[in-house]
C-alpha cells in the first residue's frame, strides 16, 4: 500500500491532487532540505535554535539517500514529486528527480552542478510538517479549509527573524489555517500534542502583527478563503528552511517544492521516534497540564493568547484569593471570572505600560490620598521592569512631588530596581489625549501598549468623582479618565482597571452591577470602562495578583513559546533570570516597607482615616500579610486544580 502511495505521488505534479491524497494516506510528512556538508552543522544549529519552524526529524550522513528511522527503502532523490534546485541561493528550476546529480553528468548544466557539489558531499535534513496534524484536526471536528477547498495551504513570509546560526539568517515562514472561533481550543490542543509537526500555533489573530499585510497574496502555496466566524491561526512552517537557503546562498542546494512533501512510513496517529544516534532523550508522555488554553486578549487588533492549563489554574487561584472580602464591602457581587487572567495575558504581550493610581478620598486632609493603590502600583511596576518592559507612572499634578518621593524611597529601600518616569496629564484640547498616548498624535504609533488604573478615582455618569460616601472630590482629580476613553479608539492600547468598590477608573465595565448591588451605586459608579475590570477585596491585592500572574506566565513554557513564536532555544529559563523574577515578586517585607513609607508621608487608611499601618481599615498584620503569603504560596508552589473544571 505504502509503495503504491509513493509511486502515485511521484507521478503527481500539482499539489491540489497531492493534498487530499496525502492527508488521506494517514502518514506523517516531512519538509526536506539538502545542503553541502560544510553548511550542515550550521543548519542543524538553526533547527535547534528555532524548533517550531524547523523540528528536526533526521539528519543524514554525507551522500546518504535513505532515512531508516523515518521510511524503509526510501530514496530521497526520487521520493518527492517535485524538487526545487538552488544555485548561489537562487531558485533556478524545479525537477521531478535528483538522480542526475549523483550520476555521471551528461549535460553542461549537470557538469557544472557536479563541480559545485556532487551528491556525496550533500547532507539531507528532514523536518516535521504541519500536514502531519491535518488528519488529527479533522478527527477532532476542526475543519481544514485548504483541504475542503482543494488547495495548497497558504504560507507567508513574516517580519519575525529566526534566531540565526552560522551562515544562516532568515525570517520565519508561517502557514495559515482558518479555524472557527469556537474550535480554537481543540485546534491548539491537537497541534500542541504534535510538537514534531510544528506544535501549537505561534500566532492567532491579526496577520499584520506578524508583518503580513495582504492575506490574499500568500508568498507560497495558494489562497484559502475564510468562512464566516473563522479566525486566522498561524503555525510555524518548514518553508522557513527555503528562506534560509535563499539568504545563505549556498553554491548548490535542493528542497522539496512547497506542498510536495516527503511521505514517511509513520502513521500520522503515532509520534515520530528520535533517530537511533540522536542525543535527544526519548520523548515521554506529554504533560497534560502544559496543554495550552486559548483566550481572547484584544479585539483591535484581534489577538488571542495561549497559556498552559497549569498556569491558568494558578492564576484562577490568585483571583479567588483576592476576591475575599474581610472588610464586608460586597465586592464579590462584582466578580467576573478570568479578568485577572486576561489582563495578565495582555500585559505579558505589552512592551510599554503606564500605571496610574491615586484616590483622594480624605478631602479634608493633606495629602488627601489613601494607602490603597500605591503599593499595588509599585508591585506591578517592579515585576514589569523585571520582565524587561518599559513602565511609566501617571499621577495628578497635585500629587507629583509626593509620588516622586514615594518612588525614590522605593528605589532606596530596594523595592524598585530603578526610578520610574513620572508624568502628568492635562486636558488642553480635543486631541490632547491622543497626543499624550501616541507619538505626534499618530494612532499607528502608540507610546504605550497598556494602561493600568489601580484604586484610581473614576468619573461617574454625571461627570463628577465620588468617594464611597458619595462626596464629590472632582477638584482633586485630573482627567486621566480621558486617556482610557481615547484608548478605546486606538488599536494596540489595552486597558485594565483594578478596584474594590465600583467607583474606580475602569470599573465602568461593571457599571450596571455597581449601580444595582453596591451602596450608593447609582451615584458613585464609574462610567469609564476598561477592557479588563479586576475586582478585589482591597485594590492593592489586585496589583499583587497581577505581579504574580505575570510571573506565572513568564515561567509557563506554553505561553513563552507562543510569545517567542517558537523561536530561540527551548531550554529552561536561565537561573539568574528566574532568580530575578522571583526576587521581584511582592513580599510581606517589601509591602510592609512601602506602607510604612506612605504612613510617614501622612497618607491615611481609606475606610477609617487612621494614620496607621492599615489599608481600608484592615491592619497590615495579619490581614494583608496573610493575603500576600497565600498569593506567593500559589505562585511558587506546585499544587493546582484542573482549570477546565471552572472554565466558562
Amino acid at each position: 500500500m505504502l509503495a503504491a502511495v509513493k509511486a502515485a505521488r511521484r507521478s503527481l505534479r500539482y499539489f491540489s491532487s497531492i493534498s487530499n491524497s496525502a492527508m488521506g494516506s494517514g502518514f506523517q510528512q516531512a519538509n526536506v532540505v539538502i545542503l553541502p556538508k560544510h553548511l550542515a552543522n550550521d543548519f542543524e544549529a538553526l533547527c535547534r535554535r528555532n524548533p517550531a519552524p524547523l523540528p528536526l526529524l533526521y539528519r543524514s550522513q554525507s551522500g546518504e539517500t535513505s532515512c531508516p528511522s523515518l521510511a524503509k527503502h526510501a530514496d530521497i532523490r526520487t521520493d518527492i514529486s517535485q524538487y526545487c534546485v538552488y544555485e548561489e541561493g537562487l531558485p533556478v528550476k524545479t525537477v521531478s528527480s535528483l538522480q542526475s546529480y549523483g550520476s555521471q553528468p551528461r549535460t553542461a548544466s549537470e557538469q557544472q552542478a557536479v563541480r559545485r557539489g556532487p551528491w556525496t558531499d550533500m547532507v539531507c535534513f528532514y523536518m516535521g510538517c504541519s500536514f502531519g496534524f491535518e488528519g488529527r484536526l479533522k478527527k477532532a471536528g476542526v475543519p481544514v479549509r485548504n483541504v475542503e477547498q482543494g488547495t495548497n495551504v497558504s504560507m507567508y513570509r513574516t517580519a519575525i527573524p529566526c534566531i540565526p546560526a552560522g551562515e544562516f539568517s532568515c525570517p520565519l515562514v508561517v502557514t495559515m489555517r482558518a479555524v472557527p472561533a469556537a474550535m480554537l481550543d481543540a485546534a491548539v490542543e491537537v497541534t500542541h500534542l504534535n510538537p514534531l509537526a510544528h506544535g501549537a500555533p505561534v500566532h492567532i489573530g491579526d496577520p499584520a502583527l506578524l508583518g503580513i499585510q495582504d492575506l490574499s497574496r500568500p508568498d507560497y502555496g495558494e489562497r484559502v478563503e475564510l468562512q464566516p466566524g473563522d479566525v486566522t491561526v498561524f503555525w510555524a512552517c518548514g518553508v522557513t528552511a527555503i528562506e534560509a537557503i535563499l539568504s545563505s546562498k549556498p553554491s548548490l542546494a535542493f528542497s522539496h517544492s512547497p506542498g510536495c512533501m516527503f511521505l514517511t512510513d509513520i502513521p500520522d496517529s503515532s509520534p515520530i521516534p528520535p533517530p537511533a544516534d540522536s542525543a535527544d532523550p526519548p520523548r515521554a508522555d506529554p504533560d497534560l497540564e502544559l496543554i495550552p488554553l486559548c483566550f481572547l486578549v484584544s479585539h483591535s487588533p484581534l489577538l488571542y493568547s495561549l497559556a498552559s492549563q497549569r498556569a491558568v489554574a494558578k492564576i484562577r487561584q490568585l483571583e479567588t484569593i483576592i476576591g475575599e472580602d474581610p472588610g464586608q464591602r460586597g465586592i464579590r457581587a462584582l466578580f467576573v471570572q478570568d479578568e485577572l487572567l486576561r489582563s495578565c495575558l495582555a500585559l505579558s504581550h505589552a512592551s510599554s505600560v503606564a500605571i496610574t493610581t491615586g484616590f483622594p478620598t480624605h478631602y479634608m486632609h493633606s495629602p488627601p490620598d489613601e494607602t490603597d493603590g500605591p503599593p499595588g502600583a509599585i508591585a506591578m511596576a517592579t515585576m514589569l521592569l523585571s520582565l524587561g518592559k518599559q513602565v511609566t507612572m501617571l499621577t495628578d499634578r497635585r500629587a507629583l512631588e509626593m509620588n516622586r518621593d514615594i518612588i525614590d524611597e522605593a528605589v532606596r529601600t530596594g523595592v524598585l530596581k530603578t526610578a520610574i518616569p513620572l508624568v502628568t496629564f492635562e486636558d488642553s484640547g480635543p486631541d490632547s489625549a491622543l497626543h499624550f498616548l501616541c507619538h505626534h498624535g499618530d494612532p499607528s504609533k502608540p507610546r504605550y501598549d497598556h494602561l493600568v488604573a489601580i484604586e484610581r478615582s473614576g468619573r461617574a455618569s454625571d461627570g463628577n468623582y465620588y468617594n464611597m460616601r458619595g462626596i464629590n472630590i472632582k477638584h482633586l482629580v485630573d482627567p486621566i479618565d480621558n486617556l482610557f476613553i481615547a484608548a478605546k479608539d486606538i488599536p494596540g492600547i489595552g486597558t485594565t482597571g483594578i478596584g474594590d468598590g465600583g467607583n474606580e477608573l475602569g470599573m465602568g465595565k461593571l457599571r450596571e452591577k455597581v449601580e444595582t448591588l453596591m451602596p450608593k451605586g447609582s451615584l458613585i459608579a464609574c462610567d469609564v470602562a476598561a477592557d479588563y475590570a479586576i475586582t478585589a477585596g482591597v485594590s492593592n491585592w489586585g496589583g499583587y495578583a497581577v505581579a504574580c500572574g505575570l510571573y506565572l506566565l513568564h515561567t509557563c513554557p506554553s505561553h513563552q513559546r507562543y510569545l517567542k513564536k517558537g523561536l530561540g532555544l527551548e531550554d529552561a529559563t536561565p537561573r539568574e533570570l528566574l532568580q530575578d523574577w522571583t526576587a521581584n515578586l511582592p513580599s510581606v517585607d517589601k509591602e510592609e516597607s512601602v506602607l510604612s513609607t506612605l504612613v510617614r508621608f501622612g497618607i491615611r487608611s481609606g475606610k477609617t482615616g487612621n494614620l496607621a499601618m492599615e489599608v481600608d481599615g484592615l491592619t497590615f498584620h495579619p490581614t494583608h500579610s496573610d493575603i500576600i503569603t497565600r498569593l506567593l504560596e500559589v505562585t511558587l508552589g506546585s499544587a493546582t486544580p484542573n482549570p477546565r473544571s471552572t472554565r466558562q
